[in-house]
């Protein structure tokens, strides 16, 4: 191999790393007789180390340019690499979460970390794909490590059928994604998303040609609108969250939710600009649904997962908001601030959704899963550090100043009405105060109710670090308020180089 081609094939280094690390931590786990996995999860988390090490230097080494290798099928580019940074930092936070209510559970195996590592390096290639051929084998792997993760309990019967949902529900959507990739490759002859982008240009000038076009487009927005989670797509998303065990659970509703953004990315901007009259109409019609359907149906919830089930929902509704306002009049002058207002609301949502779920696991201990919102009930007078730190993520959650997510939230208010969508923004605007009712909720029951004699304390054993960790996860969300701009310019800098 020369020393070019050997240069050329360093963009896919993550991947190569982290391929050999899971494929190592296999080997080391299956040795292991220590039941709290320290040498499994302490070599999980060098192996991210590594990772990010390696994306850094591939982005450095990149000057942030795109590149395309293997015939297309692999793209490295800005956006990728902040993706790809993002998800380590998701999964390595989400171990650091798990590891004590997993060992207190008789959960913690090495099943859990490989797999959690394995799903890892599908969401990379999605991230990564710049064909239909590599956008579906990073879904499909990503997919079935999440359908054994979410039945990690085979003794809970709630596990146990919300994998079995979860698996021919994605079996489903992911028949409805191929069979519409399928009939865009009928008409444009390539499976390399860049080809597809030149051949839909000229051939959407043609009224029966545009018409075959779109009958594909519906079939990829439903099967992405599931991996997304948006109504009418999201009948599996409050028993999968319900079910599985809450640290799957967390891993679930962030990193995952990346993968999907950069899925929607590729698939919308990438390889289907011609089409965007069309697809911004349908991506309309499920924002508004999912930011309804998410809030109204979250105000009935008790469970805690539940309601940020039925959030996940309006929030990727919200997210879409930037999406279908990249195209103005016929003009792409928008797309750079409408799509990095979408990148920088999916950033947030992941820092806010792990750091949720995260209190929830440090919340529980052994027989006792803080789960209901009433078992939030007086925790400022037990432990008022925890309550504050969820009382930051509650309002980062529903938009309020000087959190993250209000400024999140404006950006993509913004770019919806700068497309001139402003009946949408109104009602979207609308839909996030009667969301705001639940999330304050929260904060009432933990400040100003008389609290159960359930406990409510930390785990049975001290964690400092974690205690450390999710104290900078909610601090970073009042840090990404105040100062946004750094992240938001990055997000920028990443969609200028599509």
């Amino acid at each position: 191999m020369s020393w070019t081609l050997l240069l050329d094939h360093l963009l896919v280094l993550p991947e190569a790393v982290l391929l050999v690390g899971a494929c190592t931590l296999v080997v080391v786990d299956a040795r292991s007789h220590d039941p709290r996995r320290t040498l499994t999860l302490w070599l999980a988390q060098v192996t991210l180390g590594l990772c990010a090490l390696a994306s850094l230097f591939v982005m450095w080494g990149s000057g942030g340019d795109k590149f395309a290798l293997f015939n297309g099928l692999f793209v490295a580019d800005l956006l990728s690499h902040v993706l790809k940074l993002a998800a380590y930092v998701c999964v390595s936070v989400t171990l650091v979460y798990s590891q004590q209510w997993l060992f207190a559970r008789g959960l913690l195996r090495g099943e859990f970390v490989t797999l959690m590592l394995f799903s890892l390096l599908g969401m990379m290639v999605m991230i990564s794909a710049g064909s239909f051929l590599s956008l579906y084998l990073g879904l499909e792997l990503m997919s079935l490590c999440l359908y054994a993760l979410v039945a990690l309990n085979r003794d809970s019967v709630p596990s146990t059928e919300a994998a079995m949902k979860y698996f021919v529900l994605g079996a489903l959507s992911s028949g409805l994604l191929l069979y519409g990739m399928s009939m865009i490759y009928g008409g444009t002859g390539t499976l390399t998303l860049s080809d597809v982008a030149r051949e839909v240009a000229r051939l959407s000038t043609g009224a029966a040609d545009r018409g075959f076009l779109v009958f594909g487009l519906v079939f990829v927005i439903a099967g992405l609108a599931f991996k997304l989670g948006v109504v009418p797509f999201h009948m599996w998303l409050p028993d999968v969250y319900h079910g599985a065990p809450t640290p799957v659970t967390l891993f679930i509703a962030s990193a995952p939710k990346l993968a999907a953004f950069a899925m929607a990315v590729r698939l919308l901007v990438n390889a289907l600009p011609a089409l965007a009259p069309d697809w911004q109409q349908m991506l309309a019609l499920l924002a508004v649904l999912s930011i309804a359907v998410g809030n109204i149906t979250a105000i009935a919830q008790s469970n805690l997962k539940r309601m940020l089930a039925y959030s996940a929902i309006a929030h990727m509704g919200f997210m879409l908001l930037g999406l279908l306002s990249g195209l103005v009049a016929g003009n792409w002058l928008s797309k750079n601030d409408a799509y990095s207002a979408s990148m920088f609301y999916m950033l947030v949502y992941a820092i806010m959704t792990v750091g949720a779920f995260g209190m929830l696991l440090y919340l529980s201990r052994a027989g006792f899963e803080c789960e209901n919102l009433d078992d939030l009930k007086g925790l400022n007078r037990r432990d008022p550090w925890s309550a504050f730190l969820m009382m930051v993520m509650m309002f980062s959650l529903a938009g309020v100043p000087p959190t993250a997510g209000f400024y999140a939230k404006l950006a993509v208010f913004s770019a919806a009405v700068s497309a001139g969508h402003i009946a949408l923004a109104v009602v979207a605007v609308l839909l996030s105060l009667v969301g705001a009712f639940y999330y304050l909720r929260v904060v009432k029951l933990m400040y100003f109710d008389e609290p159960d004699d359930a406990p409510t304390g930390s785990q049975l054993a001290p964690q400092p670090g974690m205690s450390t960790l999710l104290s900078a996860n909610a601090l970073s969300l009042l840090v990404f308020g105040v100062l946004p701009q750094p992240l938001m310019s990055l997000c920028i800098a990443a969609i200028v180089t599509l």
